[in-house]
């Protein structure tokens, strides 16, 4: 049965998520696919950082840091964090980039697997994990003498033998949107002797995580995706208790003393999560990511993160159903899973060739998405677009694929403008 666009606009008016839509600053008749790469400036924020330029630096100056709550920012974001994380209070800190927090916890994993299970070599991970992610791992294991050890999603359980140290994984693939079931996972990890170091980048205020009920040793992600913290956010860092007081973490800096101000020339690291902070916190970036957050909480009256999921799914089906009835015939491939238990809060299409040209000829229409290139054979190019539920909607979905339709039909893509590939794609 064909889905119209009166079809979307019912359901767009019995959606009790809708109202949020209001929240945030979107360029009138722009349908935004990309929340999964940079989430949307909540209205908040302007009026938020400029008070923090205009009053509590310009007016409070130093004596910000006490009276403007500066000193706790970490760990007061961190806290809405775990909320949205399955972590409890005190759990989390908002700090740093994912990369850097990532080479915290990671060394910290490893230096744990040294001591209780000496003698494992192996790092392993999913071949089409986030690059950055991998370079991190590639770069500890060098400086070890370890093994970086990548396969196939589809072949992790049984790669998890006793010569891995760690396992490290991305719970959302930044690619194809497909989703690890993060408890059977880990337990396959922990019955193996490793620890499981998961991030969150693509899953933190889109999917529901649960990093106590799934047994998770430790865990980072992304403040300016889906938390819509705004461009080079910061990020955030969780380590479970049982293991948060255990080591150092490599990056001993003074933020991260168990004393900071007491200005000892050794160092003594913070009790829990705080010694997994480092320097000076970037405090107007801290105040955006905080409205951002505030944007994701304030779906807790209405279901929070359930309410989310359920409407996330809600719309990548009919963006999956819509997209295959109506682009039928131009080549395009569906590589996210349609299980909904292994599906974030993306679609992603292959095609063979133009993939990069049709996404820039949709950005040009109104409808942003991004492109992800493949690696000369391994992996096919990706057509990616994300769908954030607190500000996309039924009817967004149903025009987006009308535009994609009239730009294969039309071969628009083909134009020369939208094939010169730009810095950022």
């Amino acid at each position: 049965m064909s889905i119209s666009l009166q079809d979307c606009r019912a359901l767009d008016a019995q959606d009790p998520l809708r109202a949020l839509h209001g929240q945030f600053v979107l360029p009138e008749g722009l349908i935004y696919l990309d929340g999964n790469s940079l989430g949307a400036l909540p209205k908040s924020a302007a009026a938020r950082v400029a008070d923090a330029v205009t009053q509590q630096w310009g007016q409070g100056l130093i004596r910000s840091w006490n009276s403007a709550g500066w000193i706790d920012a970490p760990q007061r974001l961190g806290d809405k964090i775990a909320q949205l994380v399955g972590a409890a209070p005190g759990e989390v800190v908002a700090t740093d980039s994912t990369s850097i927090n990532l080479y915290k916890v990671l060394s910290a994993a490893l230096n744990i697997a040294a001591e209780d299970a000496p003698g494992r070599k192996q790092v392993l991970s999913e071949r089409s994990n986030f690059p950055t992610d991998l370079y991190i791992a590639e770069a500890l294991c060098q400086a070890r003498g370890l093994q970086l050890l990548l396969v196939k999603a589809e072949d992790i359980s049984t790669a998890l033998s006793f010569d891995v140290a760690v396992l490290m994984l991305t719970h959302v693939n930044y690619r194809s949107g497909a989703m690890h079931d993060m408890a059977a996972v880990t337990q396959a990890a922990h019955q193996a002797g490793a620890l499981a170091v998961w991030d969150l980048a693509h899953s933190a205020g889109a999917v529901p995580v649960d990093l106590h009920g799934d047994k998770a040793d430790f865990a980072v992600g992304c403040g300016y995706k889906y938390l819509n913290g705004g461009p080079g956010a910061p990020a955030f860092v969780w380590a479970h208790p049982k293991h948060a007081n255990r080591f150092w973490q490599p990056l001993a800096g003074w933020w991260g003393h168990a004393a900071p101000f007491d200005f000892t020339p050794d160092y003594r690291p913070a009790a829990g999560i705080a010694r997994y902070l480092c320097g000076t916190q970037p405090i107007l970036s801290m105040t955006a990511l905080e409205c951002g957050l505030d944007s994701v909480l304030a779906a807790q009256p209405l279901g929070g993160m359930a309410a989310l999921r359920r409407k996330s799914l809600a719309l990548t089906d009919l963006f999956i159903e819509l997209v295959e009835q109506r682009c039928a015939g131009h080549g395009l491939g569906l590589v996210t899973p349609r299980e909904h238990a292994q599906r974030g809060s993306q679609v992603s299409f292959t095609r063979s060739n133009g993939g990069y040209a049709i996404v820039q000829a949709l950005i040009a229409r109104g409808v942003i998405g991004d492109f992800r290139a493949g690696d000369g054979g391994k992996q096919e190019d990706i057509l990616r677009f994300g769908f954030a539920p607190l500000y996309i909607g039924f009817e967004d979905v149903w025009n987006a694929v009308e535009q994609l339709r009239q730009v294969l039909e039309s071969s628009e893509w083909q134009q020369p403008e939208f094939n010169q590939k730009q810095a950022v794609t």
